[in-house]
């Protein structure tokens, strides 16, 4: 299973157990709240009345004397009143008055007077002196008929002569029970939505870091140009930037070993040629001859500064990330400026260069590694170019790419190099001299196209000559 999914079902499942809890205990806790509360006003409404009906118990009239007659009026209002979205109609009490022996003398709906309540457990406890309640259902088999009893001493001048027992019929409660339980179930809903939302957010955010982490593993191992991702929280970026050390020494000591196997190798012929001029000149040959080896030493010592110089670029552009001082640069302008610095070049072979821009979005890069790369493509159509022919170099936009192009005229390149033209130390005579070069330039070139997020390519054009193409990501 995904990680991200294990991630989201254990949150879930810890926020869902911790939230059905929560919810049950308040839908536990919500019908007793709501009894005990009325059952606190039960008792307090029970105190008055049994000191109401002290002088009527007293003077034995208690069912025709002012007690009775006011309880008759207040049963008869209609309160009409709105309570937490309720109606409430009708006054939902019940009273009766017992004597000192547990008889009723008074009943407000007038129909257990003269029945022993003594046992009942409101009126049995305040007799005792204690405080008496109970919850009876008038149907035993029907818990919505269930009505709470709450009953309070009636005294007359110190002494207990009976017992008002305050009745409230559960029914009355249920709207709340109801409300309240219902609003508890919204609220956990509700809950329950917005954990999952939060979860799924936080999987999500962390997916998205560890995505991260994997592109950027992938394109490490593939030994693409990549950055280490940031963000994701402190211990990501902490993994993400071990893992950049990681790649940079691991590529650090494998680029050292090929750099001095390949360096090595390209420097034995030059060396070889060199050591093999020093040792005739030491002969003292005849002038011309000796002219002719220290022209040899030289050339062999030129290739190898040159060889030197840019494999110290190349390894340079290998080991960066993301282009040095990026800049917004004008592609037409950058090869203006190369035109510019090899016109000495151009003109010694008598060649034309004809720029063709279809474009002019800018470009974000290093200008320096793009006029490097550009002018490495612009030498070796110079010297595949023969004498007096035409260069031909183009910008075009290619989506989100702008594509720079440079076309010779020549003869183009043997089908069997064309896979092997950017590989490191790859070189191809060049016609004029049949000299080859460090094998070098088109190495470069694709290091930076890639490292500004592009590519480089090489083709012999259908109309003959040699087309060499780079593509740079658009600004």
């Amino acid at each position: 299973m995904n990680i991200s999914v294990r991630l989201f079902f254990g949150y879930f499942l810890i926020v869902g157990l911790a939230a059905w809890f929560v919810l049950n205990t308040f839908a536990e806790e919500t019908e007793p709240g709501i009894r005990q509360a009325a059952e606190e006003t039960l008792v307090d409404s029970a105190q008055v009345l049994a000191e109401m009906a002290a002088a009527d118990l007293a003077a034995g009239q208690i069912e025709h004397g002012p007690f009775a007659e006011a309880m008759r009026e207040a049963l008869r209002r209609r309160p009409r009143a709105e309570i937490s979205g309720v109606h409430k109609e009708s006054v939902d009490l019940r009273v009766y008055v017992t004597d000192a022996r547990g008889i009723v003398v008074y009943d407000s709906k007038h129909a257990a007077v003269g029945e022993d309540f003594s046992q009942w457990r409101d009126i049995a406890r305040v007799l005792r002196g204690e405080y008496g309640a109970r919850q009876t259902r008038e149907d035993p088999y029907d818990p919505a008929t269930s009505v709470m009893h709450v009953a309070a001493p009636i005294v007359y001048y110190g002494e207990r002569i009976g017992v008002l027992s305050l009745a409230k019929p559960m029914t009355s409660l249920f709207p709340y029970i109801e409300r309240a339980a219902a609003r508890v179930k919204a609220s956990g809903l509700i809950l329950l939505v917005a954990a999952a939302a939060i979860g799924l957010l936080f999987t999500a955010w962390l997916s998205w870091s560890i995505h991260r982490l994997r592109d950027y593993a992938r394109a490490v191992a593939g030994g693409d140009k990549a950055e280490a991702p940031t963000g994701g929280g402190r211990q990501l970026s902490e993994l993400a930037a071990a893992l950049a050390t990681m790649r940079e020494k691991l590529d650090g000591k494998q680029y050292v070993e090929r750099y001095v196997q390949n360096l090595t190798h390209e420097m034995k012929s030059p060396l070889t040629a060199i050591r093999g001029a020093a040792e005739i000149l030491e002969g003292d040959p005849p002038v011309g001859d000796r002219q002719r080896f220290a022209n040899s030493i030289g050339e062999q010592a030129q290739r190898l500064q040159a060889t030197i110089e840019r494999l110290l670029l190349l390894a340079r552009v290998e080991q960066l990330q993301a282009p040095e001082g990026r800049q917004t640069l004008q592609p037409a302008q950058l090869l203006e400026d190369c035109l510019a610095l090899r016109q000495p070049a151009l003109a010694a072979r008598g060649l034309h260069a004809r720029l063709h821009v279809e474009g002019s979005r800018p470009i974000e890069g290093d200008a320096f590694l793009l006029q490097q790369a550009l002018l490495n493509l612009l030498d070796n159509a110079i010297e595949f170019s023969p004498d007096g022919g035409d260069i031909e170099l183009a910008i075009r936009e290619r989506g989100e790419k702008t594509e720079f192009s440079i076309r010779d005229h020549g003869s183009g390149a043997p089908d069997y190099a064309l896979a092997q033209m950017f590989d490191r130390f790859y070189s191809l005579p060049r016609p004029a001299t049949g000299k080859k070069s460090t094998g070098l330039g088109l190495a470069l070139v694709r290091e930076v196209a890639r490292l500004h997020g592009g590519e480089a390519a090489f083709a012999n054009h259908p109309a003959g000559g040699g087309e060499a193409s780079l593509w740079i990501a658009s600004a």
